[in-house]
């Protein structure tokens, strides 16, 4: 199999990972965004795949469900998902992909370097989807945008920090052991 035919296998791989773990949520009755594993998807991909792979997988999965493939959060998909109050995370996670392949390639997967290019990468994520949540807020309401950027922050961040933080560190445990195993099958 040659090199190109691989690099599309496992980007391709890594995408239907990532679409099986994404539906894949835990709705919180006091927020709009749910517990997802897409987060962790992403985590595994650009650990295995490094930034440029990962971030592409990404893209697929996103695209996929752009067009109708039920792989976002509880099994939902479309245009109007992206444009909803969880629209600015799946625009953050393409961020986020990029920051913590960076960091995961830059010093080659090393535990302390990865964990805190992920823990920004995830910062990055929150942020995009923060001020996205708080312009769905405000929208409509007499609220203004800055009023709603606490309360976005309380339900879109508080609620997912110490998941997220399990999250990279399982997926680096974890990720670690593939990573070794796509290298030495000299698929990667």
């Amino acid at each position: 199999m040659n090199t190109k035919t691989k690099e599309i296998t496992l980007i391709g791989l890594m995408a239907a990972v990532t679409c099986i773990a994404g539906p894949l949520s835990l709705a919180l009755p006091f927020s709009p965004v749910p517990i997802s594993l897409t987060n962790l998807a992403i985590y595994f991909s650009v650990y295995i795949l490094g930034m440029k792979r990962g971030t592409i997988s990404y893209l697929v999965y996103l695209l996929l469900g752009l067009v109708g493939l039920p792989v976002f959060s509880a099994f939902t998909s479309g245009p109007a998902k992206l444009f909803g109050p969880t629209g600015g995370y799946l625009i953050g996670f393409i961020f986020m992909a990029l920051i913590c392949g960076y960091c995961v390639d830059r010093w080659n997967g090393r535990f302390v370097s990865s964990f805190a290019g992920m823990a920004v990468g995830t910062a990055v994520c929150y942020l995009f989807g923060t001020v996205w949540l708080a312009y769905q807020m405000s929208s409509g309401s007499e609220q203004t945008f800055i009023d709603a950027l606490p309360a976005a922050f309380a339900a879109g961040v508080l609620p997912f920090i110490a998941v997220d933080l399990a999250k990279m560190v399982l997926s680096l445990l974890i990720g670690s052991q593939v990573r070794v195993r796509v290298r030495k099958a000299a698929l990667n």
